[in-house]
C-alpha cells in the first residue's frame, strides 16, 4: 500500500481504448495490457454484483442494535451478538461505522465486517440510509443523529467510518461542515468522487447524482476551507473504476484535510468493499492511531495495493 498524490489527470478508460491516441514507443502492448486487466475487473464486478443481489434482501432492514454494556462486556461481543475472544485490545479501539453507497445497504459489508471483527474490531456498525433520499445534506444530518447515538450506547467519544462511493461523500460532508470531526478519528472512502464524477449523464434526472457532479453546491461546499479539522481521511481509488470519470475524482485533494490517497490496481467499482486485500488496507489504516506512522507504514509498500 502506498500513499500516493495523483500528478497528472487519468483519461477515463474509454478515451484510452479509442484509436487515433499519440503514437508511443510501447503503446500498443499497454494497451493489451490495460484492456486485459480491464475485462478482469470487469468480469469480478459482474461476479460480486450477482453475489450482491443475492444478499441484498437481507440488508434492507437496519440491523439490530445491541443494547448498552459495560465495557470489558463490550469488548467480548462479536458482530452477531456472541461472545468471541478479543485478539487486539479493542479497548483502545473506537466503534466503526460503515456507510453504503448510491442504492445499496448494508449487506454490501458482508465480508469486511466479517474481516474487521477477526481482528479484534467487535464493534462495528452498518448505517443504511433511504435509497430515496435526495440530498447528501439531508443524509449527513441523518449519519450524525446515528453516530451521537453510538456514541452514547458505548461510551467512545469517537468512531471510525468507512464510506463506499456516495456513503463516503455522506460522511466527509458530515465531517466537515456539520462539526462531524469531533466524533470522527478516521474516515476511510471506497471509490468516493470526491471532486465529482461525469459518468452516466442520463442519471442527472436523480437530485443526489446531481450533487456528485463536479461543480455541484455540495461539492464546492466541500472545497472551501476547513482549518482545524480533526478527521484524518484515507483514500482508497482504482484504476479500473468504471464509475469514476475522471479517475482521480476519487481521491481528496484540500489543502486543509490530513489526507492520504491510496491507488488500488486490478479491481473495480464494485470490488473495493469486498476485496480481501483491500479490507486489509483498510485496517491498517484504522489500526494507526496516528497520522505519521500511517504514512510511515503505507510508503513501506512502494508498488501500491495491487491485487490478483
Amino acid at each position: 500500500m502506498r500513499v500516493t498524490r495523483v500528478l497528472q489527470p487519468f483519461l477515463p478508460l474509454c478515451q484510452r481504448l479509442l484509436p487515433g491516441l499519440p503514437s508511443l514507443p510501447g503503446l500498443p502492448a499497454r494497451l493489451a495490457g490495460l484492456s486485459t486487466a480491464l475485462l478482469k475487473a470487469t468480469v469480478l464486478d459482474l461476479a460480486i454484483l450477482a453475489g450482491h443481489l443475492l444478499l441484498y434482501p437481507s440488508g434492507i432492514t437496519q440491523e439490530r442494535r445491541l443494547p448498552a454494556l459495560p465495557p470489558a462486556e463490550k469488548d467480548a461481543i462479536g458482530e452477531n451478538g456472541t461472545e468471541c475472544p478479543a485478539q487486539l485490545p479493542t479497548q483502545a479501539l473506537p466503534p466503526v461505522v460503515l456507510l453504503h453507497g448510491f442504492i445499496d445497504n448494508r449487506s454490501v459489508f458482508v465480508l469486511l465486517r466479517r474481516s474487521l471483527a477477526q481482528h479484534g474490531r467487535h464493534r462495528v456498525e452498518s448505517l443504511n440510509y433511504s435509497p430515496l433520499t435526495c440530498d447528501i445534506r439531508t443524509a449527513a444530518e441523518l449519519l450524525g443523529k446515528h453516530i451521537e447515538e453510538i456514541c452514547a450506547r458505548t461510551g467512545s467519544s469517537r468512531v471510525d467510518v468507512v464510506g463506499h462511493s456516495l456513503g463516503g461523500l455522506i460522511a466527509r460532508y458530515y465531517v466537515q461542515r456539520l462539526g462531524g470531526d469531533v466524533r470522527v478519528r478516521t474516515l476511510v472512502t471506497l471509490g468516493t468522487p470526491h471532486s465529482g464524477t461525469r459518468v452516466a449523464p442520463l442519471a442527472n434526472a436523480h437530485p443526489i447524482v446531481r450533487q456528485m457532479r463536479p461543480g455541484s453546491e455540495v461539492l464546492e461546499e466541500l472545497s472551501r476551507p476547513a482549518p482545524g479539522c480533526r478527521t484524518r481521511f484515507v483514500s482508497f481509488w482504482s484504476d479500473l473504476d468504471h464509475l469514476m470519470v475522471p479517475l482521480e475524482t476519487a481521491c481528496i485533494d484540500h489543502p486543509d484535510l490530513l489526507a492520504q490517497n491510496v491507488r488500488v490496481t486490478g479491481i473495480g467499482h464494485l470490488a473495493l468493499p469486498v476485496h480481501p486485500a483491500v479490507a486489509t488496507g483498510i485496517r491498517q489504516a484504522l489500526d494507526t492511531l496516528d497520522a505519521p506512522e500511517t504514512a510511515t507504514a503505507a510508503a513501506a509498500h512502494p508498488g501500491g495495493l495491487t491485487v490478483a
